[in-house]
């Protein structure tokens, strides 16, 4: 029972440390340069000296080096000395407790010191934690690689390194900050080459703009910066055996919800009993199944229609990404009973090498999706209108062409305002799938997180300019400006699944080209117009639905 309380213990702290150490990285880069050294030592010596310090007692394993900010090695004697000259300063507890929160940059930090009412018994109770810390969290790099890449790869000719920084989640990593000595592109391209011949297949170099850069470079563009990380910890896992059935099931939920709006396409035909089911919000039990069988067969199409536009928006996924050398994961698709899906999560598992593959990749996804989707739906229109296909048409809802302003508006064109300005409007099934299609389309083109617009404005604007259009799109979201009904479900979506933005690309400085920024702007353009609702002054202007009669 005590090993089993002590793993919980453990397990509680390392939550509370990941936290803790992630918010006083940067409070620690302006210690004194002793305890800079302390703090930005190689794991075990820095996890030692912690315990060390909040414990009270006398480390005498820290024999390890360290590395400081000029990159030269220096030994644990420096961390016993300055650990001995902070003790004999010490007058009490309390003074104790301060002097090591000062060290964190925090007064608010809640390991217990080294007190003689102290259970001994929760001292080792905080060493078990510490220990389970070290296995748990990931591996930083190695302090002697530090050394021998700064002095191999950086010099006059290519970066001057003038300061080093933690790099990474959890400062698992080494930023080197400096002047550029040449051409981004070039430089970063002869560092990559380097890195292999010096350190093998052990680390990734990322090439970011210097963060809280004083001013551009004097070459022109943002300052750059060079981050380094163990490849383990910086590239994607592949794929488990658990995310396969996770994906398989969702896969087969989303035929089910795509059989399902292929049903209440019929609501024309459907019994009294599934009509309320349907119309009915306060409606919970389900009507009987077999009511649902004769109307299966016809709701096919429209299922067919819907699953092929999601298949082909993953397929120009992955066509994109072949010739990149881009490995993607499996699609997770999100069932959904309102447009048949809510699209799919597909993850990059592989680093992207620069910013216009990112934009690319996330493009191409959707420019697939959108161009079945507008074959279907103006093929359905043309049909709508033929003769020859009135048996194959469905009753809906006129209110229903109020949800896009863009196809609303392309929908009144084509069927006329008769046809519109009525209770119900006779459409191909296809058209249901054209319109579900292409506003599952643009849902995934809003700029936000790791969506595929949030992708593409990431890659060709920025991660400043993210932020910006995220803000933008969750108020828009939760005022109902964009969406209409679905804003509510779609953002909640957003919030658990796709609110973080996509990891830097290896090299993230380098601009896309001003063919992209545009295609890009464009696309948010008409994602706008087609998730912006008909209001009801113009609906009664131009005749899309009957507003008179709501």
């Amino acid at each position: 029972m005590g090993t089993l309380t002590s793993v919980a213990f453990a397990a509680a702290v390392n939550i509370r440390f990941r936290s803790f150490h992630r918010e006083n990285i940067k409070t620690a880069t302006k210690l004194p340069k002793w305890q800079k050294r302390i703090f930005f030592s190689s794991t075990e010596d820095s996890h030692r000296f912690r315990i060390a310090k909040c414990l009270g007692t006398d480390e005498n394993s820290n024999r390890d080096n360290s590395v400081g900010d000029n990159g030269e090695t220096h030994k644990s004697s420096v961390v016993k000395t300055a650990s001995r000259e902070e003790e004999d300063d010490e007058t009490s507890n309390s003074s104790s407790t301060t002097s090591s929160s000062n060290e964190f940059g925090s007064d608010k930090t809640s390991m217990p010191s080294s007190d003689s009412s102290v259970d001994p018994t929760y001292s080792s109770f905080q060493i078990d934690s510490f220990k389970l810390m070290e296995l748990l969290g990931p591996e930083k790099v190695d302090p002697a690689d530090v050394k021998l890449i700064k002095d191999k790869l950086f010099g006059y000719s290519t970066f001057w390194v003038t300061k080093e920084e933690p790099f990474g989640d959890l400062g698992e990593g080494i930023l080197f900050l400096g002047n550029l000595r040449g051409k981004k592109e070039d430089v970063f391209a002869k560092l990559q080459r380097k890195l292999v011949e010096v350190a093998g297949d052990k680390y990734n170099l990322f090439m970011i703009e210097e963060p809280n850069s004083e001013g551009p470079d004097p070459r022109g563009g943002a300052r750059v910066s060079f981050g380094l990380l163990r490849k383990e910890v910086s590239e994607p896992g592949p794929t488990t055996l658990w995310q396969y059935v996770i994906a398989l099931i969702l896969f087969l939920l989303t035929i089910g919800s795509s059989v399902e709006l292929g049903i209440a396409s019929q609501i024309n035909r459907l019994p009294p009993e599934v009509v309320k089911y349907f119309t009915d919000p306060n409606a919970v039990e389900p009507p009987d199944m077999e009511l649902l069988y004769p109307f299966v067969d016809a709701a096919l199409p429209l299922a067919y229609g819907v699953l092929g536009i999601l298949l082909f928006h993953e397929l120009g996924h992955f066509l994109a990404a072949v010739p990149k050398k881009v490995k993607l994961s499996i699609p997770y698709f999100i069932p959904n009973i309102t447009l048949g899906s809510f699209g799919a999560i597909t993850q990059f598992k592989s680093i992207l090498p620069d910013r216009s593959t990112k934009v690319d990749i996330s493009l191409a996804g959707p420019f697939a999706g959108a161009a079945l989707s507008v074959s279907m739906f103006a093929v359905g229109l043309f049909l709508s209108t033929a003769p020859d296909a009135a048996n194959d048409l469905v009753q809906v809802p006129s209110m229903l062409f109020q949800g896009s302003l863009l196809l609303g508006l392309i929908s009144r064109a084509t069927l006329g305002y008769a046809a519109l300005h009525a209770a119900t409007v006779s459409i191909h099934p296809l058209v249901i799938a054209g319109w579900c299609g292409l506003t599952t389309t643009a849902f995934n083109m809003l700029p936000v997180g790791c969506l595929d617009g949030g992708r593409a404005v990431q890659g060709a604007f920025g991660k400043n300019a993210l932020v910006t259009f995220g803000l933008s799109t969750y108020v828009m979201l939760g005022l109902r400006v964009l969406g209409g009904p679905l804003a509510l479900p779609w953002g909640l979506y957003l919030l658990i699944c796709q609110r973080t933005p996509e990891k830097p690309c290896l090299n993230d400085v380098t601009e896309v080209g001003t063919w992209r920024k545009a295609l890009v702007g464009t696309a948010i353009i008409l994602v706008i117009l087609t998730l912006l609702p008909v209001w009801d002054e113009l609906a009664e202007e131009v005749g899309i639905g009957l507003v008179t009669t709501f």
